[in-house]
């Protein structure tokens, strides 16, 4: 048999190659030193790596930087290399993680995810906060990461921000939101702390995202528009303290390493 890929490139949150948000999406068993390297050598804001566990997988992602505890466009990356590539019958698979158990479900052509709402808490706009995106907020919220509300979509999308300045602010990630025209809310997010000057789009600070404005505007269900340079749409219903956020995704590369000691996986082992 021909051994099947070490590892996938994945576009998340668009069905369009070179837009949305690229994870890897790795498949062969790795020692966790093994995990940080290759997501140093990806250097792409998530590496995913999966192993089967009964009838789901567990999953980590890492970025360039370290392991962290959730990541939603990884976890789309992911759910589309299973439910297409790995065992392309089922219609929904669940990941075993560090934040817990996060089901995904194929509907038509987005994959929805169940992930837990993160609290936020009202912080005060700082001298500090202005200075590091070049723009000062309306409001500034802390769950995880730090949410600062901004009154313009142009505002938002025009940012250049200071990197090393976001460092110094409170929050894993650092994300800008607006009210927005075609979708519901615009943002953007930046995770200098986690070796990335701007996530894409990122899945796990849409747990911040939604919740808020879910609140502000009265609606549960909503889309949103990721502003960044590439782009890209996700969809989010809040449910409680949980977000069921979905998207699209497009496989863009599969590839094989060539690890001492490590032989890619066969498709004869394939789940």
């Amino acid at each position: 048999m021909s051994p099947f890929p070490s590892q996938f490139i994945v576009d998340a949150f668009t069905d369009q190659l070179f837009a949305g948000n690229p994870a890897a999406v790795c498949l062969q068993p790795l020692s966790e030193a093994l995990m940080q390297r290759v997501a140093q050598e990806n250097n792409l804001s998530e590496t995913a790596f999966l192993t089967k566990t009964g009838d789901g997988y567990a999953l980590r992602w890492f970025t360039p930087a370290g392991e962290i505890d959730l990541c939603g466009h990884a976890t789309l990356a992911a759910a589309h290399v299973v439910l297409t590539q790995l065992e392309p019958g089922r219609q929904q698979v669940t990941f075993h993680t560090c934040s817990g158990p996060l089901p995904v479900q194929k509907r038509g052509d987005r994959y929805e995810m169940d992930f837990p709402a993160y609290t936020l808490s009202p912080v005060p706009v700082t001298e500090a906060m202005a200075a590091a995106f070049g723009a000062r907020p309306t409001a500034a919220y802390l769950g995880r990461d730090l949410l600062c509300v901004f009154d313009r979509e142009e505002t938002v999308g025009g940012l250049t921000p200071d990197q090393e300045a976001l460092r110094g602010l409170e929050g894993l990630l650092q994300h800008a939101t607006a009210r927005g025209r075609a979708a519901d809310c615009v943002s953007r997010s930046f995770a200098p702390k986690c070796g990335v000057p701007e996530d894409p789009v990122c899945g796990s600070g849409h747990c911040h995202i939604f919740p808020y404005w879910a609140r502000v505007l009265g609606k549960d269900t909503l889309v949103a528009w990721q502003a960044s340079p590439r782009g890209g749409t996700l969809y989010g219903t809040l449910e409680g303290d949980r977000v069921k956020l979905s998207g699209k995704a497009v496989i863009f590369a599969a590839t094989t390493f060539f690890l001492p000691g490590a032989s890619p996986m066969d498709l004869s082992q394939k789940p």
